[in-house]
């Protein structure tokens, strides 16, 4: 079976490998479409420090029930519609006892720490699977990315007496403005694309700054009666945007940062203290988390069409990933097409 890896900074070949046996507990899947994400651009680079030489990328899956184990759960069946919770987790480090196994010390991410989905066929856990009927194929592919902004909602523990600036509206950030305005809270979309942007108040979002506009700081203030926003969620992932929300949050409010920075990032720790600051990581995303974006997309057909950017085969993928690299900021999903 083929199967896309990344070969070497910058490359992307396409690979044979032998198809895959099925234990016990395991089920066979055919994958139908997988996301090239954010950490995926960056392994291309070069730049993942985390991913493993060699990796087939891959985490945000498709796919189809082939067969099962033996020991599978009668509700996984043949035919099936599926996607994947792509984490690992080892149930014993403080993460997983404390019930927060998204956050898994010894976590692997499939298309990370170990290979991914992009290839035809793949076996794993039947504890891994999710079912997802009543979605398109191309939506099933963006649940998990949505997922991790659904998580970091519920870090910020949002209300509807919040008002939540989501900075960075690719994917990961989008998902969380959905998840804000499910809650009632009041959503500012920050972002350096005007494109963006309008897709983000179609997603709930009831205001948008461009934060390239030298009065970006006055509009904020404007719509937050001179406050600030309660909850700034930081979904890119630069000493930039770090800074900005710290900069920006109210005082009492709450940071919740998803974005890896690639470099170090210096703060005026003052304001830590002074505004007496929550600051709290959000990690990959829990069972919870794809169920409640499930419901949503359930409930919104055809909603998040408009974030799928480009639809590509094994033979396209090398040119996407360059034009992409080019311009990451034009970019919401890259979707791997298995039938080719």
């Amino acid at each position: 079976m083929k199967a896309l890896q990344i070969s070497a900074p910058g490359e992307v070949k396409v690979i044979d490998l032998p198809m895959p046996s099925v234990g016990d507990q395991e089920v066979l899947l055919k994958m139908r479409y997988v996301g090239f994400c954010g950490s995926d651009l960056n392994t291309f680079r070069g730049m993942n420090a985390m991913a493993k030489p060699f990796v087939i990328p891959g985490h945000e899956v498709s796919a189809t029930v082939v067969s099962t184990g033996a020991e599978v759960p009668d509700f996984i069946k043949q035919g099936m519609s599926v996607t994947v919770n792509p984490y690992t987790n080892c149930g014993i480090c403080p993460s997983c006892r404390n019930r927060r196994p998204n956050a898994c010390r010894d976590n692997q991410t499939l298309g990370v720490q170990r290979d991914g989905a992009m290839r035809e066929y793949m076996v794993l856990p039947w504890t891994k699977i999710i079912p997802t009927e009543g979605l398109t194929l191309e939506e099933m592919a963006l649940i998990e990315p949505m997922s991790v902004g659904f998580h970091a909602v519920a870090r910020a523990e949002v209300t509807d007496n919040d008002t939540v600036m989501v900075i960075g509206c690719g994917m990961v950030g989008m998902g969380a403005v959905v998840r804000a305005a499910q809650r009632g809270a009041i959503v500012i979309a920050a972002d350096v694309d005007d494109d963006k942007l309008a897709l983000a108040k179609q997603m709930g979002a009831a205001y948008t700054v461009n934060t390239l506009s030298p009065d970006y700081h006055g509009q904020l203030m404007s719509v937050t009666g001179g406050n600030g926003p309660d909850v700034v969620i930081e979904a890119v992932g630069s000493p930039v945007t770090y800074r900005l929300a710290v900069d920006e949050v109210a005082f009492t409010g709450r940071v919740i940062c998803i974005g890896y920075s690639k470099s170090e990032v210096s703060f005026a720790t003052r304001l830590f203290v002074q505004k007496e600051l929550d600051i709290r990581g959000s990690r990959n995303a829990l069972p919870t988390d794809f169920e409640a974006v499930i419901r949503f997309l359930k409930a919104n057909p055809g909603k998040v069409d408009g974030m799928i950017s480009r639809i590509v085969t094994f033979d396209t993928a090398q040119e996407a990933l360059e034009a992409w690299n080019a311009a990451p900021g034009k970019v919401f999903r890259i979707l791997l097409k298995m039938d080719e």
